[in-house]
């Protein structure tokens, strides 16, 4: 299985976005984890392996695991936060692709008291309306079930979420779409701190108007595709500019 073509395809379409996520500063150490469930729904999935910088990971350094931890198939260990944190998300949220970052300017509003992005100001951050939950309580690391689970219920069915104190899940069903949301994301929380920084008064839209925004960026998926496949091509193994 670890080594059919499908699963090949997805290891390294996740290897890629590890790579890129790095490329475009959004790593941190080698920490944080990104994650892909098999097509067949078992409840396997594809995880980015423990001690690796995200810039240097390829497709035959991702391991596949059980919704238990178990390593089922790779040469490498896997992070014990990861485990808890994805395979509660993937079981309970029903979420194919799970992207966990520290991305420094979302990280950056969950230590505001609003926790998180306004959706009615840049044009990025409208694509996201309506699409994000809140985790307000941190609670330390998550080092055991019951703190993957109760990030997972926080999460419920929305697309993002912003942990407080803590950094942010993106979760979407094709990682191109993941990354993509990932990407513009991290743009649309710099544009908002940026904006504060002046000092001067925000001006949002209303409400009905970030709604359409979201709706036309959602429903021309293919600019997600796209972009993924520019990473592609101007990555090299190492995530380096080509």
């Amino acid at each position: 299985m670890f080594d059919a073509d499908t699963v090949r395809s997805l290891r390294e379409d996740l290897a890629l976005a590890l790579r890129a996520a790095a490329h475009h500063g959004l790593a941190e150490g080698v920490c944080n984890h990104f994650s892909i469930e098999l097509p067949d729904r078992s409840g396997r999935f594809l995880l980015n392996p423990r001690g690796l910088l995200w810039s240097e990971v390829g497709g035959d350094d991702i391991v596949m695991v059980d919704g238990d931890g178990r390593v089922l198939a790779g040469r490498h260990a896997v992070e014990p936060t990861a485990m808890f944190i994805h395979a509660a998300i993937h079981r309970r949220c029903g979420k194919a692709c799970v992207l966990h970052t520290h991305m420094p300017y979302a990280t950056a509003l969950t230590l505001t008291a609003d926790r998180c992005l306004d959706t009615t100001l840049s044009q990025n951050a409208m694509r996201f309306h309506g699409r994000v939950a809140v985790d307000a309580r941190y609670n330390g690391l998550a080092l055991d079930a019951a703190e993957g689970e109760r990030i997972a219920a926080a999460m419920g069915s929305a697309d993002v979420g912003f942990l407080g104190n803590h950094g942010t899940i993106v979760c979407c069903e094709r990682m191109a779409w993941a990354y993509d949301d990932l990407y513009y994301l991290e743009r649309a929380c710099m544009a908002q701190v940026l904006a504060q920084s002046t000092g001067r008064p925000l001006l949002p839209v209303d409400a009905e108007i970030a709604e359409r925004v979201r709706d036309q960026t959602l429903g021309d998926r293919a600019q997600s595709e796209l972009f993924f496949e520019a990473l592609r091509r101007t990555l090299d193994a190492g995530g380096r500019a080509a």
